[in-house]
């Protein structure tokens, strides 16, 4: 049987195909998928529940003239494979190649860039109201799924979108809850016959004939739409967003092509704001996904025919987040005051295990930073001592929280930023190259980043002695294979450790760093050129006194950082020199001022010269320069 799916470079052909042949379609986009993630890794079950979707979308919607908006962009892998990019596909999350995310740049059908969560409504509201300004006759589409409605950010928008009562469509893929078949099947009659142009014509008729009778009328039209209210509450949870000024259709079951493009299509006729509830399976298709949607959410490289992800060397040590969960499992049992919140992601941050031992003491909050942080102050405020587990890109969602109910008030509130500095194949949106310069610049926070996993693990027992805001970012992946001592101890607030010492020159790294300054420290050892290297530690407050000392007696400074260069760790040594009048070169090394795509961290720390090899060649050229000035002087 020839594939179908090749011959599908754009909505167009899509629409061309017979209705007959969309299952088909369906298993290809499946197959696709699934063999790509297998070899790339990425986020399987999400686009897998949404293919049938996908299909009705590109088939009753005219992209890029209507515009789609997928929230998150974990599910649109099957909306890049029909917009013209399979053969690209087999790129997807490497160097150079296809995002794991709807992107601009990337494709005329990719509207909107995305990456965190509960953006989508908001960004299609925008569009619509542009859309009236402009005079443009397109229509707007959402797609957000049941996890990012937790959100604040989702509700404010329904709520303004509810105001506004602009023309536009909002599909809750909710992959949650169950299909049942009678209540689904009832649901998905009722969708369909409700959204219709007879309906909903019959509907506004008989409004206006009940309004013009005289004394009564007003009142029956008040009886008739609570009527239809409580049908629609009975069997739904359609209530919530009628009051946010939506129609509400649904649920239906999002597997089922006919029904999605028929009642997409009477969605679409509708003057005003309409929420679809569609009910999808995560994993769909794909028996290992069906059976564990959380391992297949978001998965590295897998078996395709068993889904097995290759057991790790037995050598291969801890990850950071592993490493992580654990000992604060072991500093709760020793502190009754440690509480731990995650916002929807207690396996991703570690916190699983803790979640089954102290089950009151542990908080998911949903994905909602926001109140995760200012969750996080109430429980200090009380006494307590929470532990707050997000990754270091999705806490910049949380800033005012940070800075105005936990620093602000200086409540011991513990932020544990995972994922800190470069993570890889999910590229510019989740990177957490960002957290040292905002937390940095806010007043009570105390702010530091381990070369290791033992000294991750002693400052999350610093953490828990102050009594003030503490904050420390740690990378993804593994270890570096140090050994982890029965017994943890502290660290000194602001205390710097001096690694190595050298004549030539001075490299002062923090965080993941240090590990790179270090190697490059010993490959121009072989050749005669000696440099200092001074694992920082604490980002704010700085080791002054050291830092100071070490600088007077050298001929340079290099600040090497896993973070953006403005208003990061380098800035904050320049500071320090220049507060106290201390002249010596300083070069800095760190992201630039720029959004970084994604790849694997060691090509990124390539890319960015942050590697020993481009480290190494920095300093050369640094000791040459000083040797020039040294014999012209």
């Amino acid at each position: 049987m020839e594939r179908l799916l090749s011959q599908i470079q754009s909505p167009e052909q899509l629409k061309a195909l017979d209705k007959k042949q969309l299952p088909q379609l369906a298993r290809e986009l499946r197959e696709q998928i699934v063999t790509t993630v297998a070899a790339n890794g990425g986020h399987l079950g999400s686009s897998l529940g949404v293919v049938e979707l996908t299909i009705a979308l590109h088939r009753v919607f005219n992209s890029p003239a209507d515009k789609i908006i997928w929230d998150v962009g974990h599910q649109a892998y099957a909306h890049k494979l029909l917009t013209g990019r399979q053969g690209q596909f087999a790129t997807l999350r490497q160097w150079r190649g296809l995002s794991g995310f709807p992107k601009r740049k990337e494709s005329i059908h990719d509207v909107f860039d995305v990456g965190h969560s509960s953006t989508s409504v908001s960004a299609a509201l925008g569009m619509a109201a542009a859309g009236d300004i402009l005079g443009a006759d397109d229509r707007i589409v959402a797609v957000i799924g049941d996890g990012s409605l937790t959100a604040g950010m989702a509700f404010e928008a329904l709520n303004h979108a509810g105001h506004l009562k602009q023309k536009m469509v909002v599909i809750l893929n909710d992959n949650e809850m169950s299909i049942s078949r009678n209540v689904g099947a009832l649901s998905s009659f009722m969708s369909r016959k409700m959204t219709s142009d007879t309906f909903i014509r019959f509907k506004k008729e008989t409004e206006n004939l009940l309004n013009y009778i005289p004394g009564i009328g007003r009142d029956l039209v008040g009886i008739a739409k609570r009527a239809e209210e409580s049908l629609k509450s009975f069997m739904t949870p359609g209530m919530l967003f009628e009051g946010f000024g939506f129609d509400y259709f649904g649920p239906l079951d999002g597997h089922n092509l006919d029904d999605l493009m028929e009642t997409l299509h009477n969605a679409a006729q509708i003057k005003g704001p309409v929420l679809l509830h569609i009910l999808t399976q995560k994993g769909r298709g794909y028996e290992p996904a069906e059976k564990n949607p959380p391992k297949f959410h978001g998965i590295g490289p897998f078996d395709a025919q068993t889904g097995e992800v290759a057991a790790p060397a037995a050598d291969v040590p801890p990850s950071y987040t592993e490493v992580f969960g654990r000992t604060l499992v072991a500093l709760a049992a020793e502190d009754k005051r440690i509480v731990a919140i995650t916002a929807a992601m207690a396996e991703g941050t570690g916190l699983k295990q803790f979640a089954q031992l102290y089950p009151q003491r542990f908080y998911d909050v949903g994905i909602a930073e926001q109140h995760a942080v200012t969750f996080a102050a109430g429980l200090a405020a009380r006494g307590l001592r929470p532990v707050v587990a997000i990754y270091s890109t999705f806490m910049q969602r949380a800033f005012d929280q940070v800075l105005h109910d936990v620093c602000l008030q200086n409540l011991p509130v513990t932020l544990a930023l995972d994922r800190g500095g470069l993570v890889g194949a999910d590229g510019p949106t989740h990177h957490g190259a960002f957290d040292l310069s905002f937390l940095r610049s806010i007043p009570n926070m105390i702010l530091a980043a381990p070369r290791d996993e033992y000294e991750l693990q002693r400052l999350m027992k610093t953490a828990l002695t102050v009594e003030g805001p503490f904050a420390y970012r740690y990378p993804r992946g593994k270890g570096t294979g140090v050994a982890l001592p029965a017994t943890i101890e502290p660290v000194a607030i602001g205390q710097a450790e001096l690694l190595r010492e050298g004549k030539d020159g001075l490299v002062i790294a923090v965080g993941n760093m240090v590990r790179e300054a270090l190697a490059a420290a010993e490959e121009l050892a072989q050749e005669g050129v000696e440099v200092s290297v001074l694992d920082a530690r604490f980002i704010k407050p700085l080791d002054r006194t050291q830092i100071i000392a070490l600088a007077e007696a050298t001929p340079f400074v290099m600040t090497v950082e896993e973070n953006v260069l403005q208003g990061g760790f380098g800035s904050a040594v320049l500071e320090l020199l220049s507060d106290v009048g201390l002249q010596v070169p300083v070069v800095r090394l760190g992201i630039p001022d720029a959004f970084i795509e994604q790849g694997s961290q060691g090509q990124l720390y390539a890319a960015l010269g942050l590697d020993a090899e481009h480290i190494a060649v920095r300093i050369r050229k640094l000791v040459k320069v000083e040797g020039r000035r040294q014999l012209i002087g």
